[in-house]
């Protein structure tokens, strides 16, 4: 503690030297996680997008609180329940100097179905939706998806677009039935993104270098078609612990930072030399329960599972004190969850309270499933992603312990949980995600449907959970244009969820970035740390 004031009090008189001009147009910004690649389609993850989201751009865009809004695409229509029409910008340049036009985005759509190295199918599972993208002109695309999609514009927002120069020229079309006749076709590799060869964008910024486990370097791109950054290079450095990420900043070595640890934010408040971005967040903090039989980490692996009874899962969400989790672990900087999303959003229940704490009936449903004497149950989480991570799937640990499950902790490193999570090797994991809109139907269409890969759904339903009425609920909603319906359909869907428990809501985190004087930045609700949003005061 004391040396965490001699580092604060020495921080704030270097901060106070001011900077000269070449710092002042470099931004160095210490991030929570490391990004696993430079190519913008291998994997969804908070890390990824920021570096991502400078690089490379969509057909729309999502603002700070997650509002759709143009960026390559100018405007766009329905011609149908299942027809788009998109109409693109025109004058946009790559970073190679070639024109952006309609077939750069058929053969980015292309070029997710025919990607090795993507994980945990972040973004096939979207375009296997789609029926059609096809090139009216130069300058328009019209997108035909296999069902009514009424979240499509934001859910466009993570699909980034690279050139159709990137492989020899050939003719391209869209196609589902022969991954747009993909087998044997040359396409751009992992490695050709993170040597900078095929990172080429039409973004405010120019990769310059991929640092995986180092520093990635950005540069301006001085043709942008939009705002011009102020920043002519960005430094993206990951430290993955919070502590040595505010040294860093407090010793000059950042002038922004991700997720400083909850308990310096009292101290930082009176720091002249330090501002503060705090800005609510979709993220949603759960443990996915396992329905294999048997499954790998609990009870040794032996059949039967118990998480396969409904009794046993509430029994686990019944021993988990959410409120302290909060208040004590968090140091106030989130929401005890009392469902999928934060109340008042799209799609969830008015007036529901925190999810209770009741250690006594958890012991109870344990007696009356058959398991008075518990059972045994390793938890994995990672170390470094999310905030205050370790600390929470410890204290999950310890509550469950006290109605007699044996349960251990195992945290690692997110490069290596999201890799083994992905080849579904846990049994309960602790993950987090983040709703890129504010609807229910993302969260259940990814985590909860069971899993139709042909659809795109059920993608990160890696505990294998199929219910029929759930389904009957969520899946309907995902094709239902008309609001009033759609949020009757989710909120039953939530009700079942609930009740069933496969996925235990834990809290919905706050992101905070901690930032040198002179620097002004409001926060995202999506957590991303963008420079071309962080101005000089």
């Amino acid at each position: 503690m004391h040396g965490m004031k001699r580092i604060l009090l020495a921080g704030a008189a270097c901060l106070a030297l001011g900077v000269g001009e070449v710092r002042a147009q470099t931004l160095r910004i210490g991030m929570a996680a490391e990004p696993t690649s430079a190519d913008p389609q291998q994997y969804a993850a908070a890390p990824n997008s920021t570096l991502h989201n400078h690089v490379f751009e969509s057909l729309v865009a999502l603002d700070a609180r997650l509002k759709a809004e143009p960026s390559l695409a100018t405007a766009w229509s329905r011609r149908d329940d299942t027809t788009w029409v998109f109409d693109l910008r025109q004058g946009v340049k790559f970073h190679n100097g070639q024109d952006f036009t309609a077939a750069d985005v058929v053969f980015s759509f292309c070029r997710m179905l025919n990607n090795p190295g993507e994980l945990a199918v972040s973004y096939s599972s979207m375009v296997r939706r789609l029926n059609r993208v096809e090139a009216e002109g130069p300058h328009r695309v019209v997108i035909g998806t296999r069902q009514p999609e009424p979240l499509l514009p934001a859910d466009l927002s993570s699909l980034r677009i690279i050139p159709a120069g990137l492989v020899p020229a050939r003719p391209i079309a869209f196609s589902l039935d022969d991954n747009c006749a993909g087998n044997g076709q040359h396409w751009p590799s992992l490695a050709q993104f993170n040597d900078g060869s095929a990172a080429i964008g039409t973004g405010p910024f120019r990769m310059r270098q991929f640092g995986r486990s180092g520093v990635t370097e950005l540069v301006r791109h001085d043709a942008y078609w939009g705002p011009k950054p102020h920043w002519a290079e960005v430094r993206l450095q990951p430290v993955t612990a919070a502590g040595p990420r505010l040294a860093g900043l407090l010793a000059g070595d950042h002038d922004i930072v991700e997720a400083p640890a909850t308990g310096d934010i009292p101290r930082l408040r009176n720091n002249a030399a330090i501002g503060l971005a705090i800005a609510p967040t979709t993220r949603l903090i759960f443990l996915q329960l396992d329905q294999r039989n048997p499954a790998p980490f609990v009870n040794g692996g032996a059949a039967p599972n118990p998480l396969q009874d409904v009794r046993v899962r509430q029994a686990l969400s019944l021993a988990i004190d959410r409120n302290a989790i909060a208040s004590r672990i968090m140091d106030g900087l989130a929401l005890p969850a009392g469902q999928f999303l934060p109340e008042g959003m799209f799609g969830t229940i008015p007036g529901l309270p925190v999810l209770p704490y009741d250690p006594a009936r958890a012991r109870a449903l344990l007696a009356e499933a058959g398991y008075a004497e518990g059972f045994s149950l390793t938890l994995h989480a990672t170390n470094n992603r999310y905030v205050n991570d370790a600390r929470v799937i410890q204290a999950i640990g310890q509550y469950l312990s006290r109605i007699g499950v044996r349960a251990e902790v195992d945290a690692m490193p997110s490069n290596v949980f999201f890799g083994r999570r992905a080849r579904r090797e846990f049994s309960a994991p602790m993950g987090g995600w983040a709703a890129s809109a504010e609807e229910t139907l993302l969260f259940f269409r990814t985590w909860m449907a069971s899993t139709d890969r042909e659809r795109g759904i059920g993608g990160s339903n890696y505990g294998n959970w199929s219910h029929a009425a759930f389904d009957a609920a969520a899946v309907a909603a995902l094709t239902t244009m008309e609001d009033a319906e759609r949020g009757r359909l989710l909120r039953e869907a939530s009700r079942i969820g609930l009740a069933e428990m496969p996925i235990l809501p834990i809290h919905f985190e706050s992101a905070v970035w901690a930032f040198r004087r002179g620097l002004a930045y409001a926060g995202r609700m999506d957590q991303q740390t963008l420079a071309q949003e962080i101005r000089p005061q």
